[in-house]
C-alpha cells in the first residue's frame, strides 16, 4: 500500500479499529467536538496509564516521514510528517501528539491551518470542519530536536557517530508529529536526507537510494502496521550487512563500520534464533529482521519493529556470558511477534509484551545453555509478592511515577509475567499452553491484543472458564499458590539487598556503568540489563 496515494483508498476494515477502544473514546470523543472558538486543551483516548497519550476522532491509516540530518547530532533536524487518516467523529480541530520541536506550518488536505500548542499536544485547526468517516491529510512542517528536553524521556538517542530512536512508551512524540498510542497502528514510510558518508536505515524494507550533490536521500517503507513507539531510524557511518534468514526471509543488521568484523559472530546467530522461535510460535511475522548495533550508552536494547536496537556494548563487553547475551537476541527477537505484530491495546496491557518476551528468553536459556525455566520461576515466585506491591500486579501495573514515565517498566511486567505464564502452563498441560501461543499470534497478527482477549482465547483452548486463574494471577494483590509447586514460598528481600533483577529500562542514555553479572536465576529485564 502506497503511503502517498494518488487516488483515495477504500477505507480499511481489517486491520484494528477503535471499537474496543470504545469505552475510552467515549468520554474523549465529546470533549473533541470543540467549536473553534473554545481554548485548545490536551486530549487523549483515556489510557489508564497514560490518560493524554493518543486523540479521538481519526484513525491513522499512514505516515510519511521526512528527515534532513545536518551532519551533526546536536542540532535539530528538519522534518515534514505527512498523516493520511479517516475521521471517526465530525472535527473543527483535531489534536497531535507533538511536544519537542518547532512547528513551522500545518496543511490540512492541501490547505493551510491554524494550530497551536496544549500540553503536549499540537492543536489543529481547519479551514473547513471536517466530516466524519472522510479521508484527510495532515501535513505538517516542523524541526525534530535529538537534545533532549529537562524531563522528557526518550526520542532521539544520540550516538558516537549519529542518531538512533527509542521511543518506548510513549516518546514517539518528542520526534514526530503523531497519535501516539499503540492502539491506532499505521504503515509508514521514511525519507531520511543525510550528508554523504552517512548510512540511514529504517523500519521497513529499502525503497530507493538517491544521491544528489553532496547528499543522499534514503527511503524505506513497512509493509505491515506498526505502532508509532516501534518506529525506528538510524543515521550514521554504518555498514549494512545482509544474510538470508528461514525461508529466504532477508535479514539485514546495521553495525558501526569499524567494528563489522568483531560482531559479525554475534550477526550470524540471528537466523537460527529466528528459526528457533518459528519452531515455537508459528512464523515470522515481517518483511525483514535485523539487529541496530549503536554507539551509545542507553543501558537498554529495544524491540523496534524489523529492527531491534542494541547497545552495541553488549556484544563486546567480555563480563556478559555467551548464553546470557543470547537470551536478551531472543527477548527483542520473540518482541516482532509479542507487542510488535501484536501490540497492547492499552498499556495496561503491555505484561503481554514483556511476560511472553521474558518468556521466551528463558526457555530459550533453558533449551540451549540448560539454564533450568523452574529455577528462574521459583526464584521469580519468591519476589512476585514485593513486585507487586511495588509495582502493582502484573495487568494492573501502577502509574508511572512523575518526571519518570517509563517506570511502568518494572519486574512485574517481566519475571512477573512470565511467572503467570509459567503457572498457566501449570494449570492447562504444556500441548494447550503451546497451542495457546500460536493461535494467539496468528489470530491477532498485525492488530492489538487485550488482556481480555488473551483470557478468552486460554479458557476456550483449555475448554474451560479460567476467569478465576486469571483474575487472581493478573490482579491479585499476593500471588496464588503455583500449580503444581505447593512448596513455593514467596521471600522477603533483606533489607538494602541487591535486587535480583537488574535495572529497568531507562528512556534517556545514562552514563556507562561498570560491567555487572548477571543474576544466575533470572536475567535483567527490558534492556534488564535492560532489554526492551
Amino acid at each position: 500500500m502506497l503511503l502517498t496515494p494518488r487516488v483515495r483508498p477504500s477505507r480499511p476494515t481489517s486491520r484494528f479499529s477503535r471499537r474496543r477502544a470504545a469505552a475510552l473514546l467515549a468520554s474523549a470523543v465529546s470533549v473533541s467536538l470543540l467549536a473553534a472558538s473554545a481554548p485548545a486543551v490536551p486530549l487523549g483516548i483515556g489510557d489508564r496509564i497514560f490518560p493524554y497519550l493518543g486523540n479521538p476522532g481519526y484513525d491513522v491509516a499512514s505516515y510519511d516521514l521526512s528527515l534532513t540530518y545536518p551532519g551533526t547530532n546536536d542540532k535539530p533536524l528538519k522534518a515534514v510528517t505527512t498523516i493520511d487518516a479517516w475521521t471517526t467523529a465530525s472535527l473543527e480541530r483535531l489534536n497531535l501528539d507533538f511536544a519537542h520541536g518547532k512547528v513551522e506550518s500545518v496543511e490540512v488536505d492541501g490547505r493551510p491551518a491554524a494550530f497551536t500548542s496544549a500540553g503536549e499536544d499540537l492543536v489543529v485547526t481547519p479551514s473547513r470542519r471536517l466530516l466524519r468517516g472522510s479521508w484527510t491529510r495532515i501535513t505538517v512542517h516542523h524541526t525534530s530536536d535529538p537534545v533532549s528536553a529537562k524531563d522528557q524521556d526518550g526520542g532521539w538517542v544520540r550516538t558516537s557517530d549519529g542518531l538512533a530512536m527509542a521511543n518506548q512508551a510513549d516518546a514517539a512524540h518528542l520526534v514526530f508529529p503523531c497519535n501516539d498510542h499503540p492502539s491506532d497502528k499505521a504503515m509508514f514510510t521514511f525519507r531520511i536526507n543525510a550528508p554523504n558518508g552517512y548510512t540511514a536505515v529504517a523500519n521497513g524494507v529499502p525503497t530507493g537510494v538517491d544521491k544528489v550533490g553532496g547528499s543522499t536521500t534514503w527511503t524505506y517503507r513497512t509493509q505491515h502496521p506498526m505502532a508509532t513507539e516501534l518506529a525506528q531510524v538510524s543515521i550514521g557511518r554504518s555498514t549494512v550487512v545482509r544474510r538470508a534468514g528461514p525461508h529466504g526471509l532477508p535479514v539485514r543488521d546495521v553495525v558501526p563500520t569499524q567494528d563489522r568484523k568483531a560482531l559479525e559472530p554475534w550477526l550470524a546467530k540471528t537466523p537460527d534464533q529466528i528459526a528457533w522461535m518459528e519452531s515455537k510460535v508459528g512464523p515470522y511475522p515481517f518483511e525483514t529482521y535485523g539487529l541496530l548495533m549503536a554507539r551509545a550508552a542507553t543501558g537498554f536494547e529495544l524491540e523496534t519493529q524489523t529492527l531491534s536496537l542494541f547497545e552495541k556494548s553488549l556484544f563486546t563487553e567480555p563480563s556478559f556470558p555467551k548464553w546470557y547475551v543470547e537470551s536478551i537476541m531472543v527477548h527483542e527477537l520473540s518482541h516482532q511477534w509479542f507487542g510488535d505484530s501484536v501490540s497492547p491495546a492499552t498499556w495496561s496491557d503491555v505484561w503481554l509484551n514483556e511476560g511472553h518476551a521474558t518468556w521466551y528468553e528463558a526457555l530459550y536459556a533453558e533449551e540451549k545453555a540448560k539454564k533450568p525455566m523452574v529455577d528462574r520461576m521459583k526464584a521469580a515466585y519468591g519476589s512476585s509478592d514485593s513486585w507487586r506491591a511495588s509495582g502493582g500486579p502484573p495487568a494492573a501495573p501502577k502509574p508511572p511515577k512523575p518526571g519518570q514515565k517509563i517506570s511502568i517498566f518494572r519486574p512485574n511486567i517481566y519475571d512477573g509475567a512470565a511467572l503467570v505464564l509459567y503457572a498457566l502452563r501449570q494449570e492447562i498441560g504444556r500441548p494447550a499452553f503451546e497451542r495457546l501461543e500460536r493461535v494467539w499470534v496468528q489470530s491477532h497478527q498485525d492488530g492489538n491484543g487485550t488482556t481480555a482477549d488473551f483470557e478468552n482465547l486460554a479458557s476456550g483452548i483449555a475448554g474451560r472458564d479460567l476467569s478465576g486463574f486469571f483474575r487472581a494471577w493478573l490482579y491479585g494483590e499476593k500471588t496464588p499458590p503455583m500449580p503444581g509447586h505447593p512448596d513455593w514460598k514467596a521471600t522477603q528481600p533483606a533489607k538494602n539487598a541487591p535486587h535480583p533483577i537488574k535495572p529497568m529500562k531507562l528512556a534517556k542514555p545514562m552514563k556507562p556503568a561498570k560491567p555487572r553479572k548477571p543474576a544466575k536465576s533470572t536475567k535483567p529485564v527490558k534492556g534488564k540489563r535492560a532489554s526492551g
